[in-house]
Parts: C-alpha cells; sequence; structure tokens
C-alpha cells in the first residue's frame, strides 16, 4: 500500500463501532419484542404452547396471511425447514432446490434427518434461482413409478434467494404449477421473507399461499426476534401429523408462551416490516456507495445483502478496519461475472440495527484504498 494512502486510512485502525455486514444473525433482537418477552414473564401460563400467546400468534399469522392457517412455532430456521420438508416428502423422496440452497449446504443433513432419509437433488440456476426449464427437466428425470428411483417428493424455493436475489410473484407460480402438476409439493424457505416482501411491495398472501406455495418457513430471528421462526401450512389437512413430528423433533417448547409472545410483538402493527425496510435502505445505501467507489455489484441490491468485488487492497484495508464480512469466492457468479485474481467478492448483510454511519464508513475505507 501506498504510504500516502496508509496515511489517510489509518484513523479507520481502532473502530468506534463494529462494521457487522457478515450476517443478519448478528443483530440483537427487536426492543419491542424483548418487552413484549418480559412482560410475557409475569404469572404462569400453560405449557407446551397451549397458552394465549401462542394462540394470539397463530391467530395473527392467518390473519395476516388472509387464509385459516396451521401455525407452529419452532426456535429455528433449521428446524422450521427440516420439519416442513418432512411433511412433504417421503423417505424415499426426492427435494429439489437450488445446489446453492441452505437446506444442501448449510444445515448439517437436517432435512435429510428429518425425512428420515430424503434425497435433496441439487439444481443449477444462475443468480441464485432455480428456472422454471431446469425444474422441468428435473421432474423428468425422476419420474414417478421406478422403484430404483427416488420419487419426487417436495420443491423448495428461497425467498429471498442465496445470492440475495428475489422470484417474482410470476416466477414463483411457474416453478408451484410445474411441481403441483407432477405432484410435488412447494416449501418456500422465508429466512427473509420480511426483507424480499418488503422489496417487491406484494401482500404475504400473494408472496405464498396465492403463488401456489404449500408451507412457508417464515423467518423472523433474522429481522428483530430472540428466537422464534413459525412453519405456516395453507392447507390445514397438510398439517395433520406436523404437531407429532414437531414434539418428536425436540421442538416443542414447555414455555411457548415465549415463543408466542415474541412473533405478536414482531407482527404487531406492521413492526415486522419497519425492521425489514430499514435493513432493506441500509443494503441499498451499501451497494450504491461502493458502486460509486469503484466495486461492481453483479447481483444488484434486492433486498438486505449485497454482494461487492472489490479490488484485494480495498478488502486489506476494510479487514484492517475492524469490519466483519463473508469472503464468498466466486460463488453465485456462473454466467453473471468474474472475479480476478486481484479481486474479492465480498458478502455484506445489513440488519434492522445496521446504521448509516457504519455503512458510510465502510463505504469510505473502500474507496479510499483503492484510490
Amino acid at each position: 500500500m501506498r504510504p500516502h494512502r496508509a496515511k489517510r486510512l489509518s484513523r479507520f485502525r481502532h473502530p468506534v463501532r463494529l462494521m457487522f455486514f457478515a450476517s443478519d444473525n448478528a443483530s440483537g433482537a427487536s426492543p419491542k419484542v424483548l418487552a413484549a418477552l418480559v412482560a410475557a414473564n409475569g404469572g404462569a401460563a400453560t405449557p407446551y404452547g397451549a397458552d394465549d400467546y401462542t394462540a394470539g400468534a397463530e391467530a395473527a399469522l392467518s390473519q395476516l396471511f388472509e387464509r385459516d392457517c396451521a401455525v407452529f412455532l419452532v426456535t429455528t430456521g433449521t428446524a422450521a425447514n427440516a420439519l416442513a420438508l418432512a411433511s412433504l416428502c417421503p423417505p424415499w423422496g426426492a427435494v429439489f432446490c437450488h445446489r446453492d440452497a441452505h437446506v444442501m449446504d448449510d444445515e448439517c443433513g437436517a432435512p435429510e434427518f428429518f425425512t428420515a432419509g430424503a434425497k435433496l437433488v441439487a439444481l443449477r440456476g444462475q443468480r441464485g434461482k432455480l428456472p422454471a426449464a431446469g425444474l422441468e427437466g428435473a421432474l423428468r428425470n425422476y419420474p414417478r413409478g421406478v422403484i430404483k428411483q427416488v420419487q419426487p417428493g417436495a420443491l423448495t424455493i428461497t425467498q429471498a434467494t442465496e445470492s440475495g436475489t428475489l422470484y417474482s410473484l410470476a416466477e414463483i407460480r411457474a416453478l408451484a404449477d410445474l411441481a403441483h402438476a407432477a405432484g410435488v409439493g412447494v416449501h418456500m424457505d422465508g429466512a427473509r421473507f420480511a426483507n424480499a416482501l418488503a422489496a417487491l411491495g406484494a401482500s404475504p398472501a400473494e408472496m405464498s399461499w396465492k403463488a401456489g406455495v404449500d408451507v412457508l418457513s417464515f423467518g423472523a430471528s433474522k429481522n428483530g426476534t430472540l428466537f422464534c421462526e413459525a412453519v405456516v401450512f395453507f392447507d390445514k389437512a397438510m398439517a395433520a401429523d406436523f404437531a407429532y413430528r414437531r414434539k418428536r423433533g425436540g421442538h416443542t417448547l414447555s414455555k411457548g408462551r415465549y415463543l408466542g409472545a415474541q412473533m405478536l410483538a414482531y407482527l404487531d402493527n406492521g413492526h415486522w416490516l419497519d425492521l425489514a425496510r430499514h435493513a432493506n435502505a441500509m443494503a441499498r445505501r451499501l451497494a450504491d456507495g461502493l458502486a460509486a467507489a469503484g466495486a461492481r455489484i453483479p447481483l444488484g441490491c434486492e433486498a438486505n445483502e449485497v454482494f461487492a468485488i472489490v479490488p484485494r487492497v480495498a478488502e486489506a484495508a476494510l479487514k484492517a478496519a475492524g469490519a466483519r464480512y463473508y469472503d464468498w469466492g466466486a460463488r453465485g457468479m456462473e454466467g453473471v461475472d468474474r472475479v480476478a485474481g486481484d479481486e474479492i467478492q465480498l458478502r455484506l448483510v445489513a440488519s434492522f440495527q445496521t446504521t448509516s454511519e457504519e455503512v458510510d464508513r465502510f463505504v469510505e475505507i473502500a474507496r479510499l484504498a483503492a484510490a
């Protein structure tokens, strides 16, 4: 690094506030959610989810989705995804997913475990999304009735995707129509459902059951709850045995009121979407700032994740200043862009707690280092 550049960057060596863009899981809980937990702590409540808080949360989610849903609260997204897929797919079935999906890469075999052995079939797709043609081809490759092969069981899509991109409502519908025509149930991993919904400006119903989704993992922990997710079935008949699956899997909390209280506060008066809109706005500010500083943002910024290709000299300066993020290699760039040898791709995630000061500081360090 040139001496003058090192001098300009020296003031960033000891950050006043950590620039944490590694994951929105690193954020805390919304003060409103924490207050609800404290309020729920007084007195007694019927255990194992038979309390008024849980009943209220279940009713609130049905109202949100404009449908009488079967709702089950759990503590983790992995549990939500794996148990939901187990309800759709038998042990001898296939779960079709994007090759970079969270269920494929980041859940330590939980979907296979909870389905008692179903096969995850990874499909290619640019920008983190499954193309309809790719799913159609996979369904042809796994015809029903061939004893030597697993049988088509479930399709799972992620909204927003692992590449930070969004499926349009039409794209969800096209995939769901193909799956349903083949007798395959449709699951949506909505770990960042709020961010996607805020970005698209759709209603929860439009981005789920009206587009053909059968069961949704409704994420909340990344966006303001402490530990709370929901599995939402839009056809109650499909959830007939889910309560037993959840209990057998160890995900039925004895003090279930703490899940219900979190979800009620999260949904109250659109709080969940306010949190998501802030995270999305911070990600957009970050993407625009880095692009102006010379970085490439090949996938754009559609929700609250930014994939930025920056010079390695800028990455070294950011790391020295204490910024946190993930080195993403060239993952997700196939057919989109090329990461050169003197560059590095960063995955940057904004949360409801991200501040404009953190964003601007990160951008300024990258700009000065690359100048």
